[in-house]
């Protein structure tokens, strides 16, 4: 081999050098700023997502289990039983006298003035007091009848017949009343109407007698 001075060698390994570096500056720089690129894979599709078809209905609602709730079915409609009319649901008036064949015939009523439907059945309690509240004559008689449910929406009316012999006809004994209490059937307090018709009689019995007839729908005949 032949000898090569040690400057020939260091030009040579210099030149080796350089020729290297730019052949690696090539192969790894974009030339803008020499930041590598790296190329990503593409994400594999999502698969299609299948959408369940519309019905027009929306779902039920869950109850607090987390089970749907049968709205459908849910609701019941309980049918609703009227309750007896009860004295504070009601107001009482006595109506214009029907006279006939020596008879005062008077009707009692009894006007549902609650918010809520009840009934009536069977006889008013009725009697007269003098204005210290000491009653007058004995209790009313019954006349013999079959007695039916009257229903009162709010608003609605019963009535029924109080009727007694004209005193100047049947010469019997009279006072002239302040009130007339009226007790609904089936309750104990009763409503306080000012009596304005005049005398009645309170001797009782005969045609001195005074009678009630049973509750019938409306304000009188």
């Amino acid at each position: 081999m032949a000898n090569t001075s040690p400057a020939v060698r260091r030009t040579a390994l210099l030149a080796s050098a350089i020729a290297l570096l730019g052949t690696l500056t090539a192969c790894g720089g974009d030339g803008g700023g020499g930041t590598a690129t790296t190329a990503t894979r593409p994400s594999p599709a999502a698969p299609a997502r299948t959408t369940a078809p519309t019905t027009g209905r929306s779902p039920a609602p869950a109850d607090s289990t987390g089970t749907p709730g049968d709205t459908a079915g849910s609701a019941s409609a309980s049918a609703r039983t009227d309750g007896r009319c009860h004295t504070s649901a009601l107001r009482a008036s006595v109506g214009r006298m029907d006279p006939g064949a020596g008879q005062r015939n008077f009707p009692v009523v009894l006007t549902n003035i609650s918010s809520r439907t009840c009934t009536l059945y069977g006889y008013p309690g009725l009697a007269f007091t003098d204005a210290a509240g000491r009653q007058l004559g004995p209790d009313p008689e019954r006349t013999a009848a079959s007695p039916e449910t009257v229903r009162l929406v709010p608003g609605a009316s019963a009535w029924a017949a109080l009727s007694f012999a004209d005193p100047g006809i049947s010469g019997a004994r009279t006072a002239d009343p302040a009130t007339l209490l009226v007790t609904p059937p089936d309750e104990r307090d009763p409503l306080k109407v000012t009596w304005t018709a005049g005398d009645v009689p309170v001797s009782g019995g005969g045609r001195s007698a005074v009678s009630v007839t049973v509750l019938s729908s409306g304000e009188g005949p």
